[in-house]
């Protein structure tokens, strides 16, 4: 159970809403965390593809870190971490997980919409995975949170980034139904297009954002982002989709995306 009730809406933090101010604050959660996701595909893709490609150990910051899957298995590898996340519930894991792998990470406490507790160019690589940029409430706060992805990486600093796909809906029934409305209500200027609520972990009204390709692609470029690679995932095995050149923004599940912010000489693919 969560130990404190929400404050009212004027008081919550930018890019949080009721539900989400209750996941963060919820110990449970923090407790079954690893239990909980055990197993998941999705986890042993993106390690796999992050490891591969963030090799060099350097300055790394985990944007919604969680119960500290990769921050604290970056840090066993010789990264110097920075595990940011709004739920303390989830640093106090992250940080205990740290002392039993034998290695040092920082915890801090902090809403990804506002950085300001982190320089300006301070980092060599930063991840936000599992959909944590989907969770942030609103278009406004979401971009927010990109252009600080942005401002506290070096030039030439790469980003790993997970979201999942708005079509996906389409593959059922309900999902189908889902788009019609999320249609209806865009078109009568009542709503964000692709904003879906759900029963999470006993937390109702939970809300995650799925995106559009093209939508995702407009917003990291706005923040200054160019996309070196963005590879297309298969919802249920969490594996590259087959024949990616095949509709792939109606046929993925997601996207993991790695991306740089320009200036460090490094050259890219821009999709």
């Amino acid at each position: 159970m969560s130990t404190r009730r929400p404050p009212p809406a004027w008081r919550l933090p930018q890019g949080v809403d009721a539900p989400l101010w209750e996941y963060c604050n919820t110990p449970r959660l923090a407790a079954e965390e690893d239990a909980y996701f055990s197993g998941h595909p999705l986890f042993e893709a993106d390690a796999e593809a992050l490891d591969a490609r963030f090799r060099t150990p350097g300055r790394l910051v985990d944007l919604g870190c969680g119960a500290g899957r990769h921050a604290v298995r970056f840090a066993t590898r010789g990264f110097d971490v920075v595990a940011i996340d709004l739920a303390r519930p989830m640093l106090e894991v992250a940080g205990r997980k740290a002392e039993e792998a034998g290695t040092r990470l920082l915890t801090v406490q902090a809403n990804l919409c506002d950085l300001g507790c982190l320089p300006d160019a301070s980092f060599d690589y930063a991840t936000s995975m599992f959909s944590t940029l989907g969770m942030i409430r609103g278009r406004d706060a979401r971009r927010r949170a990109l252009a600080e992805a942005a401002r506290v990486l070096k030039p030439g600093g790469r980003l790993a980034l997970h979201a999942h796909n708005v079509w996906l809906n389409l593959r059922d029934s309900q999902g189908r139904r889902w788009l019609l409305r999320q249609a209806l209500r865009l078109f009568g200027g009542r709503d964000e297009f692709g904003d879906r609520r759900m029963l999470y972990r006993g937390i109702p009204g939970m809300e995650v954002h799925l995106y559009r390709w093209g939508e995702l692609r407009r917003e990291l470029a706005s923040a200054g982002f160019r996309i070196d690679e963005a590879i297309p995932l298969d919802e249920v095995t969490a594996a590259p989709i087959p024949n990616p050149g095949r509709f792939p923004s109606l046929r993925a599940g997601g996207w993991l995306v790695f991306a740089s912010r320009p200036g460090g000489g490094g050259g890219g693919q821009i999709w």
